[in-house]
């Protein structure tokens, strides 16, 4: 079953904005990557898969669904964590999923059950009955998941969840969310203008620029690997580099690395053999890989 579904999928604003722009994408159950700078759409399209907004034009299925003209199916199957805090801060975190789970139409006892399970399962059940005003921002972040999880949804959409955490922040929620799509059997479309993110933990990338796809693919083929060999020296770069000028091979910089084309399999020998003769420290020589941030600011590297 498709998961989402778009065609032709347009919102403007005053006939003049547009946010979206001719969308059409089809996306199969899994963890799903949005993403796209600040400013790009995404908000737009979660709003419009949760029908909290109506596309100016085009189609839209969420799960079958159209979540324009029937908005509360598809939000019973679906949990929604939004990007900014609207937290009450006087409310336990217990209280808080429970009363969002009746709000889903869970009876109340099975609310609270509920509301327990995912408290546990995002890491807050021993602080549970803590007000949320005491809370710090990791532990907000988490609570925001647990209600999106309490009424046992088939697919969440994740709006920046890593928004204001520190690196030991962010990789326990991506640990989180990996988790939760692999061995709860929930489908998760995280949004974030954070490339490396969602690399790490996506099956599939929908990449936006200005309201219009530029790639809907599977991470694997977005990040498969080049005919350029990456080579990286801890010392002696401009050295290497210009001995591998003599050698006819074409060398370019990026960064720290040298980039060099897997001509055939000499490349590789005479790369090592040269590392050798100069008695460099050799830190790395694979394949450069595609990165997704290439399809958003593609640049050539500068030429040694």
């Amino acid at each position: 079953m498709t998961l989402i579904a778009t065609e032709s999928l347009t919102k403007t604003y005053g006939g003049r904005v547009t946010a979206l722009a001719d969308l059409t994408v089809a996306v199969e159950p899994g963890i799903i990557g949005l993403v796209g700078a600040n400013g790009a759409g995404k908000s737009t399209l979660i709003k419009i898969l949760l029908g909290l907004l109506e596309p100016t034009s085009g189609q839209v299925r969420v799960l079958g669904r159209d979540p324009t003209t029937d908005p509360a199916a598809v939000r019973a199957r679906v949990g929604y964590m939004p990007e900014h805090d609207a937290l009450p801060p006087d409310l336990t975190a217990a209280e808080l999923v429970t009363h969002l789970g009746r709000i889903s139409g869970l009876p109340r006892t099975v609310a609270r059950e509920r509301a327990s399970e995912a408290l546990r399962h995002v890491g807050l059940y021993e602080e549970r009955y803590r007000p949320v005003g005491g809370y710090s921002t990791g532990m907000k972040q988490r609570v925001k998941l647990a209600q999106a999880l309490v009424h046992d949804p088939d697919l969440l959409l994740l709006d920046e969840p890593t928004n204001g955490l520190d690196p030991a922040g962010r990789d326990a929620m991506l640990a989180l969310i990996h988790r939760i799509g692999t061995e709860f059997g929930i489908s998760v479309l995280v949004c974030s203008h954070l490339l490396g993110e969602v690399e790490r933990i996506c099956d599939t990338l929908i990449a936006i620029d200005g309201g219009r796809l530029l790639r809907a693919d599977h991470i694997t083929a977005m990040t498969s690997a080049t005919d350029v060999l990456a080579v990286e020296v801890s010392e002696g770069t401009e050295n290497l580099a210009a001995r591998l000028a003599e050698l006819d091979l074409t060398v370019t910089r990026d960064g720290r690395m040298l980039l060099v084309p897997l001509t055939d399999e000499r490349t590789y020998d005479l790369i090592l053999g040269t590392v050798a003769e100069l008695d460099l420290p050799l830190h790395r020589l694979d394949q450069r890989r595609h990165r997704v941030a290439e399809l958003f600011a593609p640049r050539e590297p500068s030429h040694v």
